[in-house]
């Protein structure tokens, strides 16, 4: 089954859900940054829980960044999103496995730890950024993006996300849900949801038995309760080039820049979203000490 995410609306008008299948982006997530069974399981929760937030996002051209720093082990977790499908991230440890908790599943509470904030920029193309901050609620993620979403920004939620990491470190499931209750949500309609998502089997199993996006949506609201909208591939794709970290250079300090050529006679860069590694000769040094000194960089 392919990468993609579903969005949708309940027949009554009383929630809109959001789910999706993201086996292959977390898993170039996991080859990019070679992690290991609990850095995956926090990175690939996050990067899932990034992208459904962007696509639930109202205004189109809109990037959503989410930071994650429990203090844990795995150390700080950065994602981000537009809102076409496209997210990025990675992770400050990515070679931390632990032992299983009590229900044998990695312990990514313990991992990303509990002592630290989840932290959402949102930016439109041109507009100044707005960024919201919680504590962590639990370190397991999807609690971590419900409670941001209730508190910041005021929208009861349900977030679910999943990762499974089968034993040679390749990622068997990974997706998630996002449920948004609308204004017109009874109680009783949402105390029906919540007792459902309870019951529900996790989100891992139902993908690793084949079970699409739409399946899980119809799982929480029942059969042929739901309007679906569109569906958007999804993937983890890194927007970096050689030219971008060249710009990213020029608004470095002249000196700093100078001492690269003189001890290094160059400098090689490496992207954190994706592992890319590039290389600037003294030639190209040079152009770029140019423009820093032109622009009046010291």
């Amino acid at each position: 089954m392919d990468d993609y995410l579903v969005k949708a609306t309940t027949t009554d008008g009383m929630f809109r859900a959001y789910a999706v299948n993201a086996k292959q982006l977390v898993t170039t997530a996991q080859q990019d940054h070679d992690t290991w069974s609990a850095s995956s399981a926090a990175l690939g929760r996050t990067l899932v829980g990034t992208v459904m937030l962007a696509e639930s996002v109202e205004k189109n051209g809109e990037a959503v960044t989410v930071k994650i720093n429990g203090q844990g082990p795995v150390g700080q977790i950065v994602a981000d999103s537009d809102s076409n499908g496209h997210v990025k991230g990675y992770i400050q440890n990515p070679h931390v496995h632990l032992p299983l908790n009590a229900h044998h599943k990695i312990d990514v509470g313990k991992a990303v730890g509990v002592n630290g904030l989840i932290e959402v920029s949102r930016a439109a193309e041109g507009e100044d950024p707005y960024t919201g901050s919680v504590p962590l609620a639990s370190g397991e993620i999807g609690d971590d993006f419900t409670y941001y979403l209730a508190q910041s920004e005021q929208i009861p939620s349900a977030v679910g996300v999943s990762v499974f990491v089968n034993d040679d470190n390749t990622i068997g499931a990974a997706g998630g849900y996002l449920v948004q209750v609308l204004p017109d949500a009874t109680d009783d309609a949402i105390n029906q949801v919540i007792e459902r998502i309870k019951q529900m089997p996790m989100i891992s199993e139902l993908l690793l038995d084949n079970q699409s996006p739409e399946d899980i949506l119809e799982l929480i609201f029942g059969k042929g309760q739901l309007h679906f909208l569109e569906t958007v591939p999804v993937e983890f794709f890194c927007n970096c080039s050689k030219n971008r970290f060249g710009r990213d250079l020029e608004g470095l300090p002249v000196p700093q820049l100078e001492t690269m050529l003189k001890e290094d006679k160059g400098i090689d860069v490496t992207c954190n979203f994706c592992e890319s590694k590039y290389h600037f000769n003294e030639e190209e040094l040079g152009k770029i000490i140019k423009v820093a000194k032109a622009e009046g960089h010291h």
